[in-house]
């Protein structure tokens, strides 16, 4: 016989951590099943502005990553949708449903700061292994994406970069690793 209790934490980030109890004759055995937990060196910032910036980019990765996350997901369905159609078809249907994309995420855009829209670049990469270029390139095309390029690099931002958890972008990695365990 075999009883499961399953309990939730609360975060931003739901995680099930499960405790089962399985009873075999006269004996009783308790099992849990519990999620990743990361341990990582204690931060040791040199100053205040260091530790400004490591905050600000927790406060970044924890608003931009889920909806990076969401339309990556969303990019999979679309090219799945867009595959069989002509290419006339798909531009009917991305100027369509580039409308739908607009209501649905302008609000939380809007309200992002110039960080946070790197950020979300940046995890977009992450979690569709395409640069920023790339996916405007391949839903409006060539012309389109060396524009916002050319507008990036006014602001010293760069569309082709990609994302690199092991060096360059460790502490956003340790900090994704944190949120998606719930720890952080």
């Amino acid at each position: 016989m075999l009883c499961i209790f399953c309990f939730q934490h609360l975060s931003a980030i739901k995680h099930t951590d499960s405790v089962a109890v399985q009873i075999r004759g006269n004996d009783t055995i308790f099992l849990a099943y519990l999620h990743e937990i990361y341990v990582f060196p204690k931060m040791k910032f040199k100053n205040k502005k260091q530790e400004r910036f490591y905050w600000r980019t927790v406060r970044d990765v924890k608003k931009t990553y889920p909806i990076a996350c969401e339309l990556s997901k969303e990019m999979i369905r679309v090219d799945d949708v867009m595959a069989n159609m002509t290419k006339k078809e798909r531009r009917t249907f991305w100027k369509q449903y580039e409308k739908v994309l607009y209501k649905r995420y302008e609000d939380q855009f809007r309200n992002m700061t110039a960080a946070q829209g790197q950020m979300l670049m940046k995890l977009i990469d992450r979690q569709s292994g395409v640069t920023s270029f790339n996916v405007i390139k391949k839903y409006k095309g060539s012309f389109v994406a060396g524009f916002w390029q050319g507008i990036a690099k006014l602001f010293g931002n760069d569309l082709k970069e990609n994302y690199d958890g092991s060096d360059k972008d460790q502490i956003t990695e340790r900090i994704i690793l944190l949120v998606e365990a719930g720890q952080l």
